[in-house]
């Protein structure tokens, strides 16, 4: 569960275990699968068509796929996607140690927003080129960056408005924890960080969402 309450879906980590929350509403089954061990994690069915687990067996960057009934997928509510959109998702803590406490963002009006593609900004095509040319967004006076998306979507590089796996990191660009370096770093000076992101469709290639329940079919 997350600090707001909320339970959320995918594979996530609450300090001591690992919670595994699918919606799989017509499924007679549902397993997670870890490919590191070879174990096989039953999920309790729950009302609304959720699945539930807890599990110590779990850690940090375990590949794992869900099996529904007979059928093996990614987990579409995965964190991270190292393999691509039709590998194994990966098990991902997201602690990490910020350092931008002292950040305040600037006024609405004062806002003064530089867009960029992570795959083309830098020649290392990724969050960490960001990263490294935050003194050249500082000197051109710009108080804020705006990302276009970055979940996970098919390939290496992409404008990323047909993203498949909404709450993963766009791998090739670091994931995760290279996301929250970048914030980090630029907070530190004194740049805020917008997300675009595109919740309201998904792309076609890698899209597992029906698998699992009448997702995205209307």
């Amino acid at each position: 569960m997350s600090k707001t309450g909320i339970r959320q879906l995918g594979v996530q980590y609450n300090g001591a275990l690992w919670e595994i929350r699918v919606w799989a509403p017509n499924a007679k089954n549902v397993y997670c699968m870890l490919y590191n061990m070879g174990v096989e994690i039953p999920l309790e069915q729950q009302a609304y068509g959720y699945w539930y687990a807890e599990s110590d067996l779990i850690r940090a960057g375990d590949l794992y796929r869900i099996r529904v009934d007979d059928n093996e997928f990614p987990d579409p509510l995965s964190r991270s996607q190292p393999e691509g959109v039709h590998g194994p998702s990966q098990a991902v803590d997201l602690a990490f140690s910020w350092t931008d406490q002292d950040y305040q963002p600037p006024q609405q009006s004062d806002f003064i927003i530089y867009e960029l593609h992570v795959g083309t900004f830098s020649s290392s095509h990724d969050f960490d080129g960001v990263i490294k040319k935050i003194p050249y967004l500082k000197n051109l006076g710009i108080t804020a960056i705006e990302i276009m998306p970055i979940a996970q979507f098919p390939g290496e590089r992409n404008w990323g408005y047909d993203g498949v796996f909404p709450f993963a990191v766009q791998h090739s660009y670091g994931g995760a924890s290279e996301l929250q370096r970048l914030v980090n770093a630029c907070h530190e000076a004194g740049i805020a960080v917008i997300l675009d992101v595109v919740y309201n469709h998904v792309g076609p290639e890698g899209n597992y969402f029906a698998q699992y329940g009448p997702y995205f079919t209307e």
